[in-house]
């Protein structure tokens, strides 16, 4: 055997020896650990699978060994998500730690930010939010207006941030300050990680269309934060180079897990709802040849990101590529959900029932609107498409 079938064996061997029942089958966002002190861990199997997935560095698996990962290659870390989607396992956890802060660490970070915050992220035990967009400072990000003054040993932060996602839940926040008003406004902001227990920091959840809140309001009054605790990543004032470096993983991460949502056939679920003719067909051609394409553009789009994981995992930076990703999978997750609530009619409007799941359906399809604000609009995506991609004029 090489060594990579080697450790295909011993990867299936420990996964269907470790992987708790309940932790396997089909996964959608309500299952999901996102960990953290506040997280209540929905039963102890759910607990059990992110500590065994955690002793062996399997939560970030290419992260390096010292700092809580696998230390797997790119080969090896491929082998490990085709043995659990195999057995249909759950990821162990998410969070913005891993998908966005964890690789602006792992490059701009010192080591001990990477000792201090790193280990804590790989196992579950701290769960980050994101302070970037403001009011009047969303699609024109460099525009910020939340200060940090500095007081001699420590920041004084004062300021609001919108739009920040679970902010109510999270332990620390990744957050943009203005340190420098003297220059272009790309300069003079500075990357802080703030804790979101320190006095003057406080949230307001914002209730959607959907009639959740996902994405909260936070306000920082007169928040010091210590010098001392090496709570700046990267240099004082060049926070726009770990922003923007930060973004492109958010942007991978979003159009990620919009593109996952095409791994459940469309098709599938259209056959099950409406039944089919006699040769296993979806009746209605115009449902049927609609639900085709959304299907085969999902599985393009996964394929895509596929190769895209292959590039980031061999050190190669995405930059403006990643807006490309993330349009594309903002609307192929609208006209998805779209089709979906085609299928199901009339009865997916009802919003407080039972059968539908307390209008889970239609709830998660107006959720999709805001897919093409989160992660920059979709106009600023095309925007640094056509300039730095197409190279198209101004």
């Amino acid at each position: 055997m090489t060594d990579l079938e080697q450790f295909r064996s011993e990867t299936r061997a420990w996964l269907e020896e470790n992987c708790p029942p309940t932790m396997r089958g089909e996964y959608s966002a309500d299952k999901a650990c996102w960990g953290g002190k506040r997280w209540e861990f929905k039963n102890p199997e759910q607990k059990l699978w992110l500590d065994r997935m955690a002793d062996r560095g399997w939560t970030v698996p290419t992260w390096p060994k010292e700092y809580g990962g696998g230390g797997l290659s790119k080969d090896e870390a491929e082998i490990l998500s085709e043995e659990m989607k195999r057995i249909k396992a759950f990821p162990p956890h998410e969070n913005f730690g891993i998908s966005m802060l964890g690789p602006a660490l792992l490059k701009f970070g010192t080591h001990e930010q990477k000792e201090r915050f790193l280990k804590p992220i790989a196992r579950g035990e701290i769960r980050w939010c994101q302070g970037y967009s403001e009011p009047g400072s969303g699609s024109d990000l460099a525009s910020i207006k939340t200060k940090a003054e500095d007081k001699g040993d420590h920041w004084l932060v004062n300021g609001q941030k919108v739009w920040t996602s679970y902010a109510d839940q999270a332990d620390w926040i990744f957050c943009l300050t203005r340190t420098d008003n003297s220059g272009p406004k790309h300069q003079g902001i500075t990357f802080m990680l703030i804790n979101m227990e320190n006095e003057g920091v406080s949230t307001k959840p914002i209730k959607l269309i959907s009639g959740r809140s996902p994405f909260c309001e936070t306000f920082f009054d007169d928040v010091k934060v210590k010098k001392d605790d090496d709570e700046v990543v990267g240099k004082i004032g060049e926070g726009w180079r770990v922003a923007t470096y930060l973004l492109t993983h958010e942007r991978e991460m979003i159009s990620g897990m919009f593109g996952g949502a095409a791994t459940r056939f469309v098709g599938q679920i259209a056959a099950q709802e409406m039944g089919t003719d006699e040769k296993g067909r979806i009746e209605d051609p115009m449902l049927r040849a609609r639900a085709t394409q959304a299907d085969l553009d999902g599985w393009a789009f996964l394929t895509l990101m596929r190769a895209v994981k292959d590039r980031s995992e061999a050190g190669e930076s995405l930059g403006a590529e990643s807006s490309a990703l993330k349009y594309y999978g903002t609307e192929l997750n609208k006209r998805r959900y779209e089709l979906m609530m085609d299928i199901g009619g009339s009865d997916e409007l009802e919003w407080e029932t039972d059968r539908n799941d307390d209008g889970d359906r239609a709830r998660s399809w107006l959720r999709t609107r805001a897919n093409s604000i989160e992660g920059g609009t979709s106009e600023i995506q095309l925007n640094i498409i056509s300039k730095r991609i197409l190279e198209l004029p101004s």
